[in-house]
């Protein structure tokens, strides 16, 4: 039975309807984000980075990352979306990025150095960011879980 290791939850700032994940040392991914980002995919993984699609153009949604020792079961609750991936990250740690405001201070840690990681992300708020976001400002409507554990 999977072990949850470590859970914390980020705030993201989302700009033109999308973030990423991106290794910690971004100098070792080869493509950067925004580079290559495709509006209307979920979760797309590129080498060092996840990129997602998010349903509001300007707003900050909220991230919990969850690290586990094995693959764990779904969260439970409804969610609107949901997809996998794999990344390799070569720090041990991500961060979030936006596509203008660039990288967010805080450390996302996986591991004490590099490894290839599975990656299962589920959203929920989607449909309500859409409709609030038309009146104003909108925080910690749309809510991300990544659960991430040791890769093939």
């Amino acid at each position: 039975m999977a072990e949850l290791v470590s859970r914390r939850e980020y705030p993201v700032h989302v700009d033109h309807g999308g973030f990423a994940l991106q290794d910690w040392a971004d100098g070792r991914v080869p493509v950067r984000f925004p580079e290559g980002f495709q509006h209307g995919v979920f979760l797309a993984a590129h080498p060092g980075r996840l990129d997602f699609t998010s349903a509001g153009h300007t707003h900050t949604a909220s991230l919990d990352v969850e690290v586990w020792d094995a693959e764990p079961p779904v969260p439970s609750g409804i969610w609107e979306e949901s997809a996998t991936a794999s990344i390799f990250c070569s720090s041990g740690m991500l961060r979030a990025t936006s596509m203008t405001a660039g990288p967010m201070l805080d450390e996302i840690p996986l591991s004490d150095g590099p490894g290839t990681w599975s990656v299962r992300v589920v959203c929920t708020g989607r449909e309500a960011l859409a409709r609030l976001a038309e009146e104003g400002a909108v925080e910690g409507v749309e809510r991300y879980v990544a659960q991430f554990w040791p890769g093939a």
